[in-house]
């Protein structure tokens, strides 16, 4: 990142780990619960300088594996961003001030998910969640809501091979490591459906 950082800062002209693989370190697997919200970290804590405006790129590395990826910005983001830069913006200061600062000190998102679970409550899309004690204690497997930051993640891996776009290719833009667990968040929706329906000939 400090070499894409320089790069993107016209610092040197070329970057030489770009070839390079990234080093997996050994993580121990915990359990915690069905869907993991470490992606919503990884917006949270982003800072000026994973931004590249003018090649329209996003660069970082994901909390959950590690992995260093860079992402072409779709062009409605890119046009959001543009308007929130300034020349006096710190490359190392978060794009998201007040959520950096959250995960930062709790070092966990479980606010920042329920502050989203409470927007979706707000638009109708979910009940209001309960705060109140289940009594099943930590231990213990929680109830896991149809809609959540998370069903941002499965929305755009169905969006993008209803929209005809390659397995591999869509893999890679959402980040899965492998085809087994990409699988799990493709869901067929009624126009791809009825579309199917549609190619099938008249008997």
């Amino acid at each position: 990142m400090l070499f894409k950082s320089a790069r993107r800062g016209s610092a040197i002209t070329d970057d030489p780990t770009e070839f390079v693989e990234a080093v997996r370190k050994e993580r121990v697997i915990k359990i915690k619960r069905p869907f993991t919200l470490r992606r919503l970290g990884d917006i949270a804590t982003l800072r000026w300088n994973n931004l590249d405006v003018a090649r329209g790129e996003l660069g970082l590395s994901t909390q959950k594996t590690g992995k260093a990826i860079v992402l072409p910005l779709a062009a409605s983001l890119r046009k959001q961003i543009e308007c929130l830069l300034t020349s006096s913006n710190e490359p190392s200061a978060p794009v998201h001030p007040t959520a950096f600062d959250l995960v930062e000190r709790q070092r966990k998102t479980g606010n920042l998910s329920n502050q989203f679970a409470g927007l979706l409550a707000a638009a109708g899309l979910r009940q209001k969640k309960n705060h109140k004690s289940t009594g099943k204690g930590r231990g213990k497997r929680r109830n896991v809501e149809p809609l959540s930051f998370h069903s941002l993640r499965r929305t755009a891996t169905t969006l993008l091979h209803e929209a005809g776009v390659p397995s591999a290719v869509a893999q890679a833009l959402i980040g899965h490591d492998n085809e087994a667990m990409h699988e799990l968040y493709i869901s067929i929706g009624r126009e791809a459906l009825e579309k199917a329906t549609a190619a099938l000939p008249e008997i």
